[in-house]
């Protein structure tokens, strides 16, 4: 697999590097970003934490309005962050053109109704395509962890929860907690997964959750968020884990919104939460 390096900029000691690459999950071409701290070569590959921004997204949300740079280059930890769906002319969209399905809200699954199932196959490239890239390319090791904001933390759960054996942690900020039960979720699962809410369950972070995790898992969710009732549903995370005895942290914040002030506010604790796992 090749890379094509588009942007880089110094920063924090580290640099921040963006790529393309043709991907042959989502048969299509993908941009990524990277933020390799200084002390990453190839005689010190670092770990990585993968980072899945929410619906609309690109790889360059979190990399620019999170602040997480001058952490993660102290913890010595890399950052790797993906588009949020394939992208191109010849991939669908929602007839509408609505922001909650199609591209830019890839939902993290691999999708098996027509057309979407020629490209929307985020799961896949999350998992598998993505990650042996990085650690082809990257001086990093294939210790990793995961995280995300709304659907993309939706998709941190899920992903980390059914591949328990390659991450170390998983965290997430304002996830949608039970997409079968959100409106959301539940158009995107119908148009992606067909009408079977068996399947759908295979996608759904609670439903998940009830078969219990043996990684450590931190939420932290505003009170304030305008999508915490309606979309996001943390009750149901915290019902599962009563359920299964799941070692998760679900922390309420007065005040904030969905917003990535939000997230820059908590990154610092985040990153601290994930090295103490990848840095083992």
């Amino acid at each position: 697999m090749t890379v094509e390096n588009i942007s880089q900029a110094k920063v924090a000691g580290g640099w921040h590097k963006q790529y393309t690459h043709t991907s042959s999950a989502l048969n299509c071409d993908m941009r990524f970003a990277i933020y390799l701290p200084a002390n990453a070569s190839e005689t010190n590959k670092v770990p990585v934490l993968y980072w899945l921004s929410g619906l609309t997204c690109t790889d360059e949300n979190f990399m620019q309005k999170a602040g997480a740079f001058k952490k993660a280059a102290e913890l010595g930890i890399a950052i790797v962050a993906m588009d949020t769906s394939p992208r191109g002319e010849d991939v669908p969209d929602d007839a509408e053109g609505a922001y909650d399905f199609g591209l830019g809200a890839g939902f993290y699954l691999n999708a098996t109704q027509a057309p979407w199932n020629r490209h929307y196959h985020m799961y896949d490239y999350v998992t598998k395509e993505l990650p042996s890239l990085i650690e082809e390319h990257f001086p990093v090791s294939d210790k990793k962890s995961i995280s995300g904001h709304s659907m993309g933390g939706h998709g941190a759960i899920t992903i980390g929860l059914k591949n328990q054996n390659a991450y170390q942690s998983i965290s997430a900020f304002s996830p949608i907690s039970s997409p079968i039960n959100c409106p959301w979720g539940q158009k995107a699962l119908g148009l992606y997964l067909g009408d079977s809410k068996d399947t759908w369950k295979e996608y759904d972070s609670s439903e998940l959750l009830k078969k219990g995790a043996k990684l450590p898992i931190l939420v932290d969710q505003g009170e304030a968020d305008g999508f915490l009732e309606n979309q996001l549903k943390p009750e149901y995370l915290l019902s599962s884990a009563e359920q299964s005895g799941a070692d998760i942290n679900v922390r309420m914040q007065p005040g904030y919104d969905h917003s990535y002030f939000f997230i820059s506010t908590f990154i610092d604790g985040h990153l601290e939460f994930h090295a103490a796992y990848l840095n083992k």
